[in-house]
């Protein structure tokens, strides 16, 4: 029943904060809950994560698809000083990406602070959620800065 009650107050949340994205994913899991289908929330859980990046990645690149990017639009990833920007911005997304999937492996109860940040981020900041890696990423980055100032 707290599961429960903790959706529902998601729910509110994102009602309140006009972040349609918690309001439906909280619906989701409770109405999964609420027909009585918990045993799927391990698939959920565990191939979550791969369907939103997989559906993340396919919005865009659909700008390929369409052919609204051509060509010469990709050679200026290349040729720009933005383009290499851009491909540096990628690099340490994923590098910090990585070190986020090292961290909640080491201290994975961190994920109840990266879930609680990102809705604050949310409702508070109107930020879009593109993944707990990112968060732990970032979070791995601050605590490191943290630990070189404080020598711990």
């Amino acid at each position: 029943m707290n599961g429960d009650l903790v959706l529902v107050a998601l729910i509110i949340i994102g009602l309140i904060g006009r972040s349609p994205i918690i309001t439906t994913a909280a619906c989701v899991l409770l109405i999964v809950k609420l027909v009585h289908l918990e045993r799927y929330l391990p698939s959920i859980e565990r191939r979550g994560l791969e369907f939103g990046l997989l559906f993340l990645t396919l919005a865009v690149l659909v700008p390929f698809a369409s052919g609204k990017v051509q060509v010469k639009d990709v050679l200026g990833a290349f040729t720009s000083w933005t383009g290499w920007v851009a491909l540096l911005g990628g690099a340490a997304a994923t590098y910090l990406n990585g070190k986020g999937l090292e961290m909640l492996k080491v201290d994975p109860q961190l994920i109840v602070g990266l879930v609680i940040g990102s809705i604050a981020g949310i409702v508070l900041l109107r930020g879009i959620p593109v993944g707990p890696l990112m968060a732990a990423g970032i979070t791995a980055f601050i605590l490191k800065i943290l630990q070189l100032f404080t020598n711990k």
